[in-house]
C-alpha cells in the first residue's frame, strides 16, 4: 500500500476529526445571525434621518391638522374648544367650498391630460434627429426654471385688455378687445393655459430620459416588419413609457391641487370665485379671515382627496405597468 493511500484511509477512518453535519450547520447559522442583525441596524440607521424629517414635516402636521379640525378657532383670550364635526357640517353648507372644489376638479381634469400629452409630444419630437434639437430642448424647458410669480406677471401682461399681447394680435384681424381674466367664461381657461405652458417642459425631461433608455433595436425590428410609426408608438413605445407616465401623473395631480401663486397674482380668485381653487380658498380662510380651524377642516378634505387619488393610481394603474 502506498503512503498516500495509507494517509487517505487513515483520514477516512478517523471520525473524530470530522464535525457532525448538524453541528457544522448550527455553527454557520450562529455566525450569520449577528451579521444579519448588524445589517438590519445599519439599514435602519441610514433610514433614520429621512424618517425623522418625514415624521416632523409630513406625518405630524397631518395629524395635528386633523386634531385642529375638531376644535374651534382660538380668538384673543378665548382658547380653542372641542366642537367635534361642527366644522365639517359648516363646510358641507358652504357654497364657496363647493365652488372651489368644482373649479379644482375642472382645472385638474383639463391641465393633467393636456400637460402629459404636450410633454410626451415634445419629448418624442426633440428625441428625433431634427435640426436645432438642442435649441428646441432649451426652449421647451425654459418655462420650468422661471419663478412662479414671474410667469404669472408675464401672462398677466399677455391677458391685459386693450394693450396685452393677445388683444394686440387679435386686433390685427379686427377682433374686439376682451377682458380675459375678468370674464367668468374665460378666466379659468386662462389659468389652465398658464399651467400647461409652465409644467409641460418639466415633464418632457422625464419622458425624454425614458425614450433615450429604449433600445434602438426595437425600432429597427419594427421597421423590418413594416410597422408604421404610429403603430410602433402605440404598441411599443407608449407601453414602455408607462412607468414614467405614472410618475408624471402623480406629480401632475399634486401640482393641480396646490396652485396658488398664479391665482394670487392674476385673479385673486375672481371673478365671482370662478378661479378660486381649493388651496387658494384654504389660504384665504386661514390667513385672510384667520379662521384656522375651518382652514384645517378644508385641508383635511384636500389631503383625503389626494390620498384617495394616489391610492387609486397605484392600485389600478400600477398593476398594468411593466417595469422591464
Amino acid at each position: 500500500m502506498h503512503a498516500s493511500e495509507t494517509i487517505a484511509h487513515g483520514l477516512e477512518g478517523d471520525d473524530s476529526r470530522a464535525l457532525p453535519a448538524p453541528f457544522a450547520a448550527g455553527t454557520a447559522g450562529a455566525a450569520v445571525a449577528p451579521m444579519r442583525v448588524t445589517a438590519h441596524i445599519h439599514g435602519w440607521l441610514l433610514l433614520l434621518p429621512a424618517a425623522v424629517l418625514l415624521v416632523i414635516f409630513t406625518h405630524y402636521p397631518a395629524v395635528a391638522t386633523i386634531i385642529d379640525s375638531l376644535f374651534s378657532t382660538p380668538r384673543g383670550h378665548r382658547s380653542a374648544a372641542f366642537v367635534g364635526l361642527d366644522n365639517y357640517q359648516a363646510m358641507l353648507e358652504d357654497p364657496v367650498f363647493w365652488r372651489a372644489l368644482g373649479n379644482n376638479i375642472a382645472y385638474a381634469a383639463s391641465v393633467i391630460p393636456l400637460t402629459i400629452a404636450l410633454a410626451l409630444t415634445m419629448a418624442v419630437w426633440v428625441n428625433g434627429k431634427i435640426a436645432g434639437r438642442p435649441f428646441l430642448r432649451l426652449a421647451f424647458f425654459a418655462p420650468t426654471v422661471l419663478p412662479m410669480i414671474a410667469v404669472a406677471n408675464i401672462w398677466l401682461f399677455f391677458y391685459s385688455p386693450g394693450y396685452g399681447l393677445f388683444d394686440q394680435m387679435l386686433g390685427v384681424f379686427g377682433i374686439a378687445t376682451h377682458n380675459w381674466l375678468g370674464d367668468e367664461h374665460t378666466a379659468l381657461a386662462c389659468l389652465i393655459a398658464v399651467a400647461v405652458w409652465k409644467d409641460a417642459g418639466f415633464f418632457m425631461i422625464f419622458y425624454l430620459a425614458a425614450l433615450q433608455q429604449m433600445s434602438p433595436q426595437l425600432a429597427e425590428a419594427a421597421a423590418i416588419e413594416g410597422a408604421s410609426r404610429w403603430y410602433f408608438f402605440r404598441r411599443v413605445t407608449f407601453p414602455l413609457l408607462m412607468p414614467t407616465t405614472l410618475f408624471v401623473l402623480v406629480n401632475a395631480i399634486i401640482n393641480s391641487f396646490r396652485l396658488i401663486d398664479h391665482i394670487v397674482v392674476m385673479t385673486q380668485g375672481g371673478p365671482a370665485n370662478t378661479t378660486a381653487l381649493l388651496l387658494f380658498y384654504i389660504y384665504e380662510v386661514g390667513f385672510k379671515f384667520w379662521d384656522t380651524a375651518y382652514a384645517a377642516t378644508l385641508t383635511v378634505v384636500l389631503l383625503a382627496l389626494l390620498a384617495f387619488l394616489a391610492l387609486g393610481q397605484f392600485l389600478i394603474l400600477d398593476r398594468r405597468i411593466h417595469y422591464q
